[in-house]
């Protein structure tokens, strides 16, 4: 029957879904930042750390589709920072110490997350919140391992056992950044579209469904926290290569916060709205603070109470919602 046909029946035909390219956003937004790196030589350094901070946010994504927040993810960025911060000395190797910073991290949210997936709502925001502050408690306390508030100095790292100048290892760090957030974000998509991924929707839903038809929301969840754990870890390290300095701030509630903004910021639609949402929250961040030195957290507050109000999709809403009224 032809289209004609059902129309004419009273019938409508349903219209086939606008399928966004999210691979065409991927590449112009990875060809924006390489552009934008290159013509203004600063915001390498701003762009990296956005990329290191759009990867931790993809694990506050994972969570957020079970319909959990964590306060407390930051911790995670803080285990690879510090990781990269003590075994540095010993073994500089960046391409070596990447790895051992996502695999402390998802240790630690294996460990924890055994004990919290048992929770919901807001039990489970805080205890994760609860949890950081006692490992920043812990890097702040312990000075003779730490040194406390001053923090660590991130020795000399080598790249496939050479020592780039300084301009070089900008680039080297800003690419690895953007192929970490360009491969994090295709596993997280396809973690998504499986039947895992569609699980997490569940336990936002109807987790009780879930449990009668044989598929345990614990370890649904506990996979998804892990998986969290590990970008944070891999974030974490980033930062530090990028930064080469180390504090507790890195676990503080604060930190945490900036994450969790991010996500509102960006939006939870796609795996692209972490790396919009931290991106523009470190632009935002920058520039605010050299034109309001003062009052820069009101501009960022500011931000995202119209985001909020305007954009409750977050920027990736906004970008889809434009698409959409073009096509």
């Amino acid at each position: 029957m032809s289209a004609s046909d059902r129309d004419a029946q009273g019938v409508t035909a349903p219209r086939p879904s606008l399928r966004l390219p999210e691979a065409g956003l991927a590449l112009a937004g990875t060809a924006a930042l390489v552009l934008a790196a290159w013509a203004v030589p600063w915001l390498k350094f701003v762009l990296t750390i956005a990329l290191a901070k759009g990867i931790a946010v993809l694990g506050i994504l994972l969570l957020l589709r079970a319909g959990q927040v964590s306060f407390g993810h930051s911790m995670f960025l803080a285990v690879g920072a510090y990781t990269v911060a003590f075994l540095a000395p010993a073994m500089p190797e960046a391409l070596l110490l990447l790895p051992l910073g996502a695999l402390f991290g998802g240790l630690l949210g294996l460990l924890i997350g055994l004990f919290i997936v048992r929770y919901r709502d807001i039990f489970f925001s805080m205890l994760n919140l609860a949890l950081s502050m006692v490992l920043y408690s812990l890097l702040e306390k312990l000075y003779d391992l730490t040194k406390g508030t001053d923090g660590i100095r991130v020795s000399a790292l080598t790249f496939a056992g050479a020592v780039p100048d300084r301009e070089t290892q900008e680039w080297v760090m800003f690419g690895l950044a953007l192929a970490l957030a360009l491969g994090f974000g295709l596993l997280v998509r396809a973690y998504l579209a499986s039947p895992m991924g569609r699980a997490l929707a569940g336990i936002k839903t109807r987790e009780t469904r879930l449990e009668f038809m044989g598929v345990s929301a614990r370890r649904v969840l506990l996979f998804a926290y892990v998986f969290s754990a590990i970008m944070g870890g891999a974030a974490g390290t980033l930062v530090a290569m990028t930064t080469r300095h180390v504090t507790p701030q890195l676990a503080y509630w604060t930190s945490s916060g900036e994450l969790v903004f991010i996500a509102i910021l960006g939006g939870a639609g796609s795996a692209l709205g972490p790396f919009l949402g931290a991106t523009a929250f470190e632009l935002v961040r920058v520039y605010a603070a050299a034109a309001v030195a003062d009052a820069w957290q009101m501009i960022l507050g500011g931000v995202l109470l119209l985001v909020i109000l305007f954009a409750p999709g977050g920027l990736w809403g906004m970008l889809t919602s434009r698409l959409r009224g073009r096509a």
